[in-house]
């Protein structure tokens, strides 16, 4: 049974930021979609819809897309940096994986060969 004793804050966050990144340009997308449908839905009201309106859909987008990312590395590096302390008191994630004694022996004979 492995276990895991500590977690690289910086790798983590990139992680974090990744995955928000994905995430946060899905949920822009969405949002920008919703209002657009949603000034379009509105005859009582008309707003000028055109070119300023595409101009700021798409600078929503970006600019969501990039706050979820930062906001995702700064959780992911909390994150780490809480899960190191707590893994130092209680011990870190104990994890089983299938097998490994046998994966390590046979990654070790792959270097063992010679290719002619």
């Amino acid at each position: 049974m492995a276990e895991i004793r500590s977690i690289n804050v910086f790798s983590c966050a990139k992680i974090f930021a990744a995955v928000s990144l994905v995430l946060g340009f899905i949920a822009a997308v969405l949002a920008v979609l919703v209002a657009i449908f949603g000034v379009a839905a509105a005859p009582f009201y008309p707003l000028p819809v055109g070119e300023a309106t595409l101009v700021w859909a798409i600078v929503a987008i970006l600019v969501l897309t990039v706050v979820y990312a930062i906001i995702g590395f700064i959780t992911g590096a909390i994150v780490a940096v809480i899960y190191n302390l707590a893994a130092g008191i209680f011990g870190g994630l104990k994890i089983d994986f299938a097998d490994t004694e046998a994966l390590v022996k046979e990654s070790e004979g792959d270097h063992d060969r010679s290719y002619e």
